[in-house]
C-alpha cells in the first residue's frame, strides 16, 4: 500500500483532527489534561480541529498521509521557524473553540502549554507540533513518511527540528531520525514527564 504526503487544507480539518484524536486518546499528557475517558476524544478532536484552524493551516507546515484512496491515515502539524508560538489574533479568534473543547480543564491545559513555552529553543528550528496515525493505520509507514517529508526540508535548508515526545516509549523512534533528548519536563502538580528532543540538519 502506497503512502502519500500532501499540505493539509481547510477541508481536511474534520478527518485530520479525528486521526490525531484516535492517536492521543491514550497520551499521557491528554490523558492529565483531559482525565475523563467518555469525553476525551470528542474533546481531542475539537481541539486539534481548533489549533489546526486558527494557528497551524495559516504557517504551511501542516501535512496529511494518504493511501492510494485519499483517505488520511495521518497527520503532522509543523510549525515553520519563528511561528511557533500562537499570535495574540491566533489566541482571540481561537479561544471559544478552544474552552469547548477543554471545559473546566482550561487552565490545565493553559498551564501545561506554559511549562513547555518555557523550555522551548530560541534559536530557529521547525517545530513538529503534533504527529499521529490512526489506529487503523498504524504501521503501515505512515509516521516515517511524514517525518521525512519535513526533515528532508530541513536537512536542506540546514534548520533543525524540535519536538516534545509525551511518550518514553516513542524516543526509540525519533531518534532514528536523529532527534535527541536534550532535557526532562516534569508538568506540575504529579503531571507526566515530556522530553524535548531536538534534531540537527543532516
Amino acid at each position: 500500500m502506497g503512502v502519500n504526503v500532501r499540505p493539509a487544507e481547510t477541508a481536511d480539518i474534520p478527518a485530520l483532527a479525528e486521526v490525531l484524536a484516535d492517536a492521543f486518546e491514550d497520551d499521557p499528557l491528554m490523558v492529565w489534561i483531559l482525565p475523563d475517558e467518555e469525553s476525551r476524544r470528542a474533546r481531542l478532536a475539537r481541539l486539534f480541529a481548533a489549533e489546526v484552524r486558527y494557528h497551524h493551516l495559516a504557517g504551511g507546515g501542516s501535512e496529511v498521509a494518504v493511501d492510494e484512496n485519499g483517505v488520511i491515515g495521518g497527520a503532522a502539524l509543523w510549525d515553520p521557524p519563528g511561528r511557533w508560538k500562537q499570535s495574540t489574533w491566533e489566541s482571540v479568534i481561537s479561544f471559544p473553540a478552544v474552552v469547548r473543547a477543554l471545559g473546566t480543564r482550561m487552565m490545565v491545559g493553559a498551564e501545561v502549554g506554559g511549562v513547555l513555552e518555557k523550555a522551548h529553543p530560541q534559536t530557529p528550528h521547525w517545530y513538529l507540533a503534533t504527529i499521529g496515525t490512526g489506529a487503523q493505520a498504524r504501521g503501515g509507514g505512515y509516521g516515517k513518511a511524514l517525518l521525512n517529508s519535513r526533515l528532508d526540508r530541513c536537512d536542506r535548508d540546514r534548520i533543525p527540528a524540535y519536538l516534545e515526545s509525551s511518550k518514553k516509549e516513542n524516543i526509540p523512534y525519533y531518534n532514528r531520525f536523529g532527534f535527541v533528548v536534550t532535557d526532562e519536563i516534569v508538568i506540575p502538580d504529579g503531571g507526566p514527564t515530556v522530553y524535548p528532543m531536538l534534531r540537527e540538519p543532516k
